[in-house]
């Protein structure tokens, strides 16, 4: 193991196009379930320990903007992987940027929308507009450690091991199950009126967490 893992920061393995894709198929799946359930626990300790709360909109227990950030954090600091302080101030600034730019652009399209709000958070130091704060960025860093130096040589360590095709097979249905369910929620269900997964989860008693702003903020643009 020791060995394999300094050769996965010492040099570049050779994929074919069809395990790259199978790879990030995989990235994606992971980290979008690893927000979700970063979000399930820290919502249960913000409410006090008192409620547990699903988090995201979907029927399944993945996070788009977790995804999304791994991807960026992936094909940006995985040539600087020798170097985890350089890797952790790049995860830091892309998801930083990366959150506060898709909770601003979710406020002003959405005629004030939130899916979150760091002025009603604990922790919430730093805290920009509650689009941001010093607590989410850090995590984010430290996260970016974790998809660098833990996902990705497992993700790596799988397509070596699994026949290709297999895994291929594996990515592909698990990325698309997470598809399907993430456009029709998004897109779909609002385009045909039908019901969406928090629409259902509600009925059947499941805690969403509603933002109202504590502050009539002024975005400077």
């Amino acid at each position: 193991m020791k060995a394999y893992y300094n050769n996965y920061i010492n040099q570049n393995p050779k994929f074919n196009l069809k395990t790259k894709i199978s790879i990030l198929c995989l990235i994606i799946a992971i980290a979008g379930i690893f927000g979700f359930i970063y979000e399930f626990i820290f919502y249960y300790f913000n409410s006090g320990m008192q409620k547990l709360f699903w988090r995201g909109g979907n029927f399944l227990p993945w996070i788009n903007i977790y995804a999304y950030g791994a991807i960026g954090i992936y094909f940006l600091t995985y040539r600087y992987r020798k170097k985890p302080l350089k890797v952790f101030l790049l995860s830091l600034i892309i998801c930083g940027l990366l959150e506060y730019i898709a909770g601003f652009g979710m406020y002003k399209l959405g005629n004030g929308f939130r899916c979150w709000d760091y002025n009603q958070e604990i922790l919430n130091f730093g805290n920009i507009n509650g689009f941001i704060c010093l607590r989410s960025v850090l995590f984010f860093g430290l996260s970016g450690l974790l998809l660098i130096y833990l996902i990705v040589p497992m993700c790596y360590c799988l397509a070596q091991k699994i026949n290709s095709n297999i895994f291929f097979i594996i990515c592909i249905t698990l990325f698309t199950i997470i598809f399907i369910d993430e456009i029709y929620n998004l897109l779909i269900a609002r385009l045909l009126n039908l019901p969406r997964a928090s629409d259902i989860y509600k009925n059947l008693g499941f805690n969403y967490v509603n933002f109202k702003s504590l502050l009539k903020i002024k975005i400077i643009v």
